[in-house]
This record gives structure tokens, C-alpha cells and sequence, in this order.
């Protein structure tokens, strides 16, 4: 994968395709390949030029031990849309990266074409809060979880009903959660910026089309959290995909790739 000096930090991002640039960003502990499996393959076929990055935090990408904020990591896309020459593009986020795809719609809207937004929200409420507290507890613990319960409360947190019913299915969803299981320790300067302030008001700044997306069975960003990201941006579409968690984009793929390259059309 390429590197770019961008805002003082070694940023890895990788290009797929060719065509009209579109831009993704992952959530909290991903790393930019995770979008190789569903979306790129759907958006290169559709005809755009698809580029991911390592978000900082996430290696290669540097690590930034001494913290980073939402706005940093805003700054980090504007950077390489700016380095590559791409704006203004189309970009997707998820979770947080939908949360730093709308700071860069309020910092550098000029940079945006349009955006998807999927599994988001404009304030922290009192699970969210909960949850990072959690989250961050354990990593200055310095407790290791084995690979095998880590598996099983990612697939409860993060899997519709659907899917845990799906036997067969959810070996193979387990099976990849133990073999890709989160350092928290190493993504704790993300799991800090899970929380954030009330922006909705800023949102009702975005001047750019926004479609955001809602997973019914979320339960880590609740549908509603992304309704109201959608109420406060002007224009802004909502639609809800049933039959899904909060990794809705690789449960259900198709119905995901459909609503962006609908939208982005």
C-alpha cells in the first residue's frame, strides 16, 4: 500500500479501479482493507475509483501515541483528497468514520461531492458513553481477553438476530472475529473519540447531499442516532436496512452497495 506524508503523519491508503473518485472510511479499530471484500469490488464495477485508508492509529499508518481528535483525523481525509487530487469526491464513513466524514463536511465541505453515512451519530448518549468507558477500563488494564470470548461478544454486539440464528453462518463470522481481533490497547486513541459533544447544530451547517444509513438491529449506534444525524443535515436522506447489526455493510452487502451506488448515481 502507497504512503502519503499528510499533516505530518506517514498516512497508508490504498486505490482500486478507475472512474469517478469515491473515498471510505472505516470505524473504530478497522483498518482500510475491511472494504476489499464488499464494497470495492461493487464500486469498481459500477465504475468508480475507490480509495481506502489506514486511518492514524492503525498501522502502517502512524500510531500517534500522543493523542489525536476527531478534527485530526477530518484533516487526515482532506489531506489525501488533496494529495491525490480527487476532490471534490464522493466519500462513505462508517461508524466513526461517518463521525469524522461529517467534521470534514463542516471543515472542508468544498472537498465533498457527497457522502454516505452509515451507523452514525451526532452526540454521545449514555450506552455509547458506557460502552467506551468499558472499552477504554480494559485497555489500561492491560488485561488480554482470549481470542475465543472476544470472538463472542463481537458477534452479540455487532450481529443482527438473523445472523446468530444462522448456524452455519455464524461459525464462519466467529471463526473471522478471532482471527481478527482488536488490540484495544493499540486503538485507544479511537475508542476516545467514540464520545463526542452534541453536533448536531453544526450539522445543520452541511450544505452538501448526504444519504445516511440505519442498520435495524444496531445495537451499538441505535437507528434513531442516525435519524437524527439525518434531521439535522439539510436535505439529507435516511434509509434503514432491516435484518442487520452494526456491521450491516458486510451483512448485508448487497442491499448496502445498492443504496450508495443508487445514491451516488
Amino acid at each position: 500500500m502507497p504512503i502519503a506524508r499528510i499533516n505530518g503523519i506517514n498516512l497508508s491508503f490504498d486505490e482500486h479501479g478507475a472512474g469517478k473518485p469515491v473515498v471510505m472510511v472505516t470505524g473504530t479499530g478497522a483498518p482500510g482493507r475491511i472494504w476489499r471484500t464488499n464494497q470495492v469490488p461493487a464500486l469498481t464495477r459500477a465504475g468508480y475509483r475507490v480509495i481506502t485508508l489506514d486511518n492514524r492509529g492503525i498501522p502502517p499508518t502512524d500510531l500517534c501515541p500522543e493523542g489525536f481528535t476527531r478534527e485530526d483525523m477530518a484533516a487526515d481525509v482532506a489531506g489525501l483528497i488533496e494529495h491525490l487530487g480527487v476532490g471534490p469526491c464522493r466519500v462513505v464513513g462508517f461508524s466513526l468514520g461517518s463521525i469524522v466524514v461529517q467534521e470534514l463536511l463542516v471543515a472542508r465541505p468544498e472537498l465533498v461531492e457527497r457522502a454516505v453515512l452509515m451507523a452514525t451519530t451526532g452526540r454521545g448518549d449514555t450506552l455509547v458513553a458506557a460502552a467506551t468507558a468499558a472499552d477504554m477500563e480494559l485497555a489500561d488494564s492491560g488485561a488480554k481477553i482470549p481470542p475465543r470470548f472476544a470472538a463472542y461478544v463481537q458477534a452479540l454486539e455487532n450481529l443482527s438476530a438473523e445472523t446468530l440464528d444462522d448456524e452455519e453462518g455464524l461459525r464462519d463470522w466467529l471463526d473471522i472475529f478471532e482471527m481478527s481481533a482488536v488490540d484495544r490497547a493499540q486503538v485507544r486513541n479511537q475508542l476516545t473519540l467514540q464520545v463526542l459533544p452534541n453536533r448536531l447544530p453544526d450539522y445543520r451547517r452541511i450544505t452538501r447531499p448526504c444519504l445516511v444509513i440505519g442498520f435495524a438491529d444496531d445495537r451499538v449506534l441505535r437507528p434513531r442516532l442516525g435519524r437524527e444525524v439525518a434531521d439535522a443535515i439539510p436535505g439529507a436522506r435516511y434509509t434503514e436496512i432491516a435484518g442487520c447489526g452494526h456491521y450491516g455493510y458486510l451483512e448485508k452487502p448487497e442491499a448496502v452497495n445498492s443504496a450508495i451506488i443508487d445514491f451516488f448515481a
